[in-house]
């Protein structure tokens, strides 16, 4: 298997059944500033390296990471750093960290737990396009 990961990141993990999830990923695709950030399904093999690597625990994460640098983004603060990528007036989602972590938590979860009851589930992980392809670890 191919790496094309390296430790600097950005990698966002995402779950790769939840259509919430897929839309979010295209939506960043197509905002995004740089073609800088990467993406990997938390269910795939390089999703659950990237989760080990990093010593996540895989049964308390079931939603977004962000990998930066060597730093780990989860919740409300995996949204709002990967906001920062994104053009303008996108970008402007980091303002929302000065807003106390529990709080913008307590929505994030909120979300996070009714997703697939709010937006559906797949029965497998998206398959990105052929022009997007080499955006996504394996």
């Amino acid at each position: 298997m191919e790496n094309n990961n390296n430790d600097n990141g950005p990698v966002l993990l995402f779950d790769g059944v939840c259509n919430l999830c897929d839309n979010s990923v295209q939506f960043i695709l197509k905002h995004e500033k740089n073609d800088e950030l990467r993406f990997s399904a938390i269910q795939s093999e390089a999703g659950q390296k990237l989760l080990s690597d990093y010593n996540i625990d895989s049964e308390k994460t079931d939603s977004v990471i962000f990998i930066h640098n060597g730093q780990v983004y989860a919740e409300s603060d995996a949204v709002l750093h990967v906001s920062s990528f994104l053009k303008f007036p996108f970008n402007l989602g980091k303002i929302l960290l000065v807003f106390p972590k529990s709080w913008r938590n307590f929505f994030y979860k909120q979300v996070a737990e009714n997703r697939y009851k709010w937006f559906g589930k797949k029965e497998s992980c998206m398959m990105p396009t052929p022009d997007v392809r080499k955006r996504f670890l394996e």
